[in-house]
């Protein structure tokens, strides 16, 4: 599924986390489809279960998956009223990056094609990594 990196700082499960998160953005993996169980993965990932499901509530927290007693976790379909506060928070961040990316010297064009790039990414296009 993918690859984490153990020598990294950041913690293990904020990896299992966003490569997660990077999957249902990009529609790798499908609204209501079952993610793997705890135990499955933990055991493909050769980590401690205990992490897998400290991921697991935190995507269920941030409103990415659902569980279902008895089946498993499942991808959530994105809901609006959910994520208002989330955009709200992300549209700050995006306007602070934005305004430090222009201040160090990128331009506006720059910062538009990021922003097509992002687009076709999420849309299920092909992205061009030798823009980096």
């Amino acid at each position: 599924m993918f690859q984490l990196d153990l020598r990294s700082r950041v913690p293990i499960y904020e990896q299992l986390v966003e490569k997660l998160k990077e999957l249902i953005i990009h529609e790798v993996v499908q609204v209501d489809e079952q993610l793997p169980s705890v135990r499955a993965l933990a055991a493909q990932l050769t980590i401690n279960p205990n992490t897998i499901q400290k991921a697991y509530r935190e995507l269920e927290h941030q409103g990415y998956i659902y569980s279902i007693p008895g089946k498993g976790k499942f991808v959530a379909p994105q809901a609006n009223t959910t994520n208002n506060e989330k955009v709200k928070k992300m549209k700050k961040d995006l306007v602070k990056l934005i305004s430090e990316a222009m201040y160090l010297g990128m331009k506006k064009e720059e910062i538009l094609s990021l922003i097509t790039l992002a687009e076709k990414s999420v849309k299920g296009g092909e992205t061009d990594d030798s823009s980096s």
